[in-house]
């Protein structure tokens, strides 16, 4: 049975994106564990310690943009993090990490962890 970890950053309140991952796994009858980190930042570190114990992944997270030129650096980071680490170890990873203006976005989009739950699965049981 397939198994899949949901690393979702702490910081932003990510329970919505959280919860919409989740409902989809369960429908589906999806084996999955859940860990937290701080940041959307910690993200791709913690996927990378787990790498080998699972057969793919959903990342969680906000990012807002504040007044500095931080929030592009960190986006890109992470996308970039992910990214090589799906290619390097042949395993999808959902990326849930909404990247928004303000918080008013980040609500609008806060059903996301579905899209990403469906990517993930989309690889793993590809025919």
């Amino acid at each position: 049975m397939k198994k899949i970890l949901i690393v979702r950053s702490k910081y932003n309140n990510t329970t919505a994106l959280l919860n919409s991952a989740v409902k989809v796994l369960k429908k589906r009858k999806i084996n999955y564990s859940i860990i937290s980190v701080n940041g959307a930042f910690e993200i791709p570190v913690a996927i990378a310690r787990k790498i080998k114990k699972f057969d793919g992944f959903i990342a969680l997270g906000i990012i807002i943009k504040g007044k500095t030129p931080n929030f592009n650096f960190i986006s890109q980071a992470i996308t970039n993090g992910l990214i090589e680490l799906a290619i390097l170890s042949k395993k999808p990873i959902g990326n849930g990490i909404l990247t928004c203006l303000n918080k008013r976005q980040a609500k609008a989009r806060k059903k996301k962890g579905i899209e990403a739950a469906h990517a993930v699965m989309s690889v793993l049981f590809q025919k």
